[in-house]
């Protein structure tokens, strides 16, 4: 019988609750079940119809763990993880600093024959994809897993590309990727809206998505990603370091990104030479406007230095970017004058796996001939007062964000029209121009005009529908982790 992807999907969760027990987190499982599908798919490969040769030595290949069991599987498994790290191709960046997370030799055998059952290869590039898309998106629901707290919405990624426009002719970077779905989204897109020849789909691949991301799990997570939705075959253009550390001297037209949210910058990189160094938290760059230990600040700084002239970047930044004082403020005044911040959108609460994050997306253009501001007209779209979202109950869907783009006219953005007016004070699109700016307190952009219906009716509470709706998200979940033990003591 052949499973469907969503039956392939489901069965590979639940080797995931084979290893609840364990007390690791899904994220560290994830990985593990990451290093065998590669050395399944790859196995595969070297068999009947393809026979094609393998990067993988013999010796570490899916065979070598079929054959084995108990002690010596386990210490196999550890010996293939840190020797395959050694080799070139994908190989370094999927086995790099990998670890067996799974203590019990018993256990992992079973993961190994599970695993075992599937044929990958015969599955279609966009089965695997969104099976993998699947397991990414239930371990970014563990809430043990913090490292995925901002995990980006899908559909708000799509708006974001969406009015991008990016093309076969531009270059797209995303200096802190993540599990990649900006650029993963940036090539569906560009699919999507031209019928591209062989060379021109090697192009997109090769040379027109770019990617840097700091965590090596994080990055192994990427490349397994785009290589299940057939982006990449042979070689991972991923670069695995801190993008903050210095000017990589590469300029793109297309910046795509969430950066992490914090007050501080990593306190250990990781230099070329694969050295572990320590740092002050504070980032100094002759290319920064100013030196400071604040993370989204920082990679605004970086994404201005990486943008080329007369093109364009879409940000997730917090609410604090628009507001705090001091040398962000300075950073704040620079993009205003140095590019056109022509867009914010705020987004509601709720939509982020961290429920009490409050962010924004900012949109512009970089733009030369500084000797008076870029900026004329900052046109703000409200996603945030009065509307509510739930990651389960009422998650954000791209019927949400379909007025937002028609107002941003992507096609024009130099055409646009206010729905907000003296009338319409409650509608969402409005502009506010430069000098209304700079006249605001320390040239604060965290712009509200629509009235707050919880606040006037229940002083500072939320509604009680809202906060029935965040009861209901609780339940969700905790029926949700119930039914995944109920399953692991019935086997």
């Amino acid at each position: 019988m052949t499973l469907d992807k969503d039956q392939i999907a489901s069965k590979i969760w639940n080797i995931c609750t084979i290893l609840w027990h364990d007390w690791v987190s899904s994220s560290d499982y994830l990985e593990q079940i990451t290093f065998l599908i590669f050395l399944k798919m790859a196995y595969e490969k070297t068999k009947p119809p393809y026979n094609q040769d393998s990067q993988i030595p013999v010796e570490f290949n899916w065979a070598s763990l079929e054959k084995l069991d108990w002690a010596e599987l386990e210490v196999h498994y550890r010996d293939l993880l840190d020797s395959l790290s050694k080799y070139d191709w994908i190989l370094w960046i999927i086995f790099r600093k990998a670890q067996n997370k799974i203590s019990d030799p018993a256990k992992l055998k079973r993961v190994i024959n599970e695993i075992g059952k599937i044929e990958w290869n015969i599955l279609w590039v966009d089965v695997k994809g969104e099976i993998y898309e699947s397991l990414l998106g239930k371990v970014a629901e563990d809430t043990k897993s913090g490292a995925w707290q901002y995990f980006t919405p899908r559909t708000l990624i799509k708006a974001m590309v969406e009015v991008m426009k990016p093309s076969i002719e531009t270059t797209i970077h995303d200096p802190c990727c993540g599990t990649g779905w900006f650029l993963l989204e940036a090539h569906e897109y560009i699919l999507s809206k031209w019928n591209l020849d062989k060379d021109e789909q090697k192009k997109l691949k090769k040379d027109v998505l770019s990617w840097q991301e700091l965590v090596v799990s994080t990055a192994r997570l990427a490349v397994m990603n785009m290589f299940l939705h057939g982006i990449w075959e042979t070689e991972s253009p991923i670069i695995v370091g801190d993008s903050l550390i210095k000017d990589p001297g590469h300029r793109f037209d297309i910046i795509l990104t969430n950066p992490p949210f914090g007050k501080k910058s990593t306190d250990k990189f990781t230099t070329e030479e694969w050295e572990i160094w320590k740092n002050d938290n504070t980032i100094e760059r002759a290319d920064f406007w100013t030196a400071t230990w604040n993370k989204q600040f920082n990679f605004l700084q970086h994404i201005h230095t990486i943008l080329k002239i007369w093109w364009k970047a879409a940000v997730v930044l917090p609410d604090n970017v628009l507001f705090e004082w001091g040398s962000w403020e300075t950073i704040r005044k620079k993009i205003l004058h140095n590019c056109n911040l022509h867009t914010i959108l705020r987004l509601p609460t709720w939509i982020f796996y961290a429920n009490w994050v409050k962010a924004n997306v900012l949109f512009f253009d970089k733009k030369t001939g500084w000797e008076t501001a870029n900026t004329k007209d900052v046109w703000f779209y409200d996603l945030r007062t009065n509307i509510h979202f739930s990651l389960k109950t009422n998650p954000l869907k791209m019927s949400d964000l379909e007025e937002f783009i028609n107002c941003y006219n992507p096609a024009n953005i130099h055409d646009r029209k206010e729905t907000y007016n003296s009338e319409n004070q409650d509608w969402r699109w409005r502009k506010y121009n430069l000098d209304e700016i700079f006249k605001r307190d320390k040239t604060n952009l965290d712009i509200f005009w629509i009235k707050d219906k919880a606040l006037e009716e229940s002083e500072n509470l939320p509604s009680p529908e809202i906060i029935a709706q965040e009861i209901m998200d609780d339940l969700v979940n905790a029926l949700e982790q119930f039914s995944a033990i109920e399953k692991d003591l019935n086997r």
